[in-house]
């Protein structure tokens, strides 16, 4: 009986101390989602890296979801879901951008200078008003290189009025568009495939039709912007920087 009550006095310990850890959580598009089916899908989104390169002293949940604007993400009730959970000491990383630009969509676009904006700062106020800590981020680039190897943004002012945002409220900011655009631009039109998805038919089995998909990230292009991205956050002598392992921020990267 005694060695029943001391397992179960460990086991509530552990579970408190597991209550105790920190949540880092993830709201965005597809760029930042887990993909179904990991271990055989060449998809992945950037979030999805994450566990990787974190200690085990952080918990990590990943509410990104494919084709989500920041006001479907709303309507759909998926920030209500995240909030609920938030509390001091947690973290939230937010990236949208991709799919408010879809003007064809009423359900996902957004105007960049007013219900986008109101969106993030919705974001931002009530995970602080919870005890979180909000980071903003920039969309990652499109590989859209013209003929003459110049790569053409495609996300207009969304970028800017996240930095805009981030400004007002005083909320740390991750440049993700300049530093993909960098990414993007040294591996070059060619090599720059590697990032994403460029599958000839029967080159994968699960994408036995092929795939040419220049928005998307295939795992190597993931590892490489998640661990540029704390990078980022390690130089910005954020808290979370204590999650991050030391190899990752001192990690190097190049066109290989």
């Amino acid at each position: 009986m005694k060695t029943f009550f001391l397992n179960l006095f460990i086991f509530c310990s552990l579970s408190v101390l597991a209550q105790e850890k920190p949540t880092l959580y993830l709201i965005g598009d597809s760029t930042m989602s887990d993909k179904k089916d990991p271990e055989r899908n060449p998809e992945h989104g950037w979030g999805q890296m994450l566990p990787e390169f974190m200690t085990s002293e952080i918990l990590i949940e990943n509410h990104a979801v494919n084709g989500r604007s920041t006001r479907s993400f709303i309507s759909e009730g998926r920030w209500e879901e995240v909030k609920s959970k938030l509390k001091p000491g947690d973290f939230l990383f937010i990236q949208f951008g991709h799919n408010d630009q879809k003007v064809k969509d009423s359900a996902r676009f957004t105007n960049p200078f007013t219900q986008y904006r109101a969106n993030l700062e919705r974001f931002v106020k009530e995970a602080r008003e919870k005890g979180a800590t909000p980071v903003l981020f920039s969309s990652i680039v499109r590989r859209n290189f013209n003929e003459e190897g110049v790569l053409v943004d495609t996300h207009g002012e969304y970028p800017l009025v996240t930095r805009m945002v981030s400004e007002y409220l005083e909320v740390p900011f991750i440049d993700m568009q300049l530093m993909t655009e960098k990414l993007e631009i040294a591996y070059g039109p060619e090599d720059s495939k590697k990032l994403h998805l460029h599958l000839e038919p029967r080159e994968d089995a699960y994408e036995p039709d092929g795939r040419h998909d220049d928005t998307h990230l295939s795992e190597k292009g993931a590892s490489i912007i998640a661990s540029l991205a704390l990078q980022e956050i390690a130089g910005k002598k954020l808290e979370l920087k204590k999650y991050i392992k030391p190899e990752v921020i001192n990690k190097n990267f190049s066109n290989n």
